[in-house]
């Protein structure tokens, strides 16, 4: 009997992980395909938080230029939030050219 519901348990554990981890992975198909400007923006900007913790990591940033730098980042998140805002949750093709522009210059700043 204990046993019969140690398997139970598990099964629903596993269950709830792999609905969990399928949900997930639709959630970030669904976002791509109806929000790919936003989502490149996003990636960009995620992608250059992990760079910036990277070097502070490794001693090849100061913690204030890296408070700096995400700082920039933020400020750009929140542009594109506000964008998206005025366009009921998009963003144009001039708008993500802009906002790409705007992470060129904090991507050159990080370095490599």
């Amino acid at each position: 009997m204990i046993a019969r519901t140690k398997i139970k348990i598990c099964a629903g554990v596993l269950g709830t992980i792999l609905i969990g981890t399928v949900s997930s992975a639709f959630a970030d198909d669904f976002w791509e395909k109806h929000h790919g400007r936003r989502d490149e923006i996003v990636d960009r900007l995620q992608n250059q938080d992990r760079r910036i913790d990277v070097k502070v990591a490794e001693g090849r940033m100061t913690l204030d230029r890296a408070r700096r730098l995400h700082e920039e980042d933020h400020r750009i998140y929140f542009e594109e939030q506000n964008m998206a805002v005025l366009d009921h949750g998009h963003i144009t093709k001039a708008e993500q050219v802009a906002l790409n522009q705007e992470l060129d210059v904090v991507s050159k700043q990080i370095g490599d």
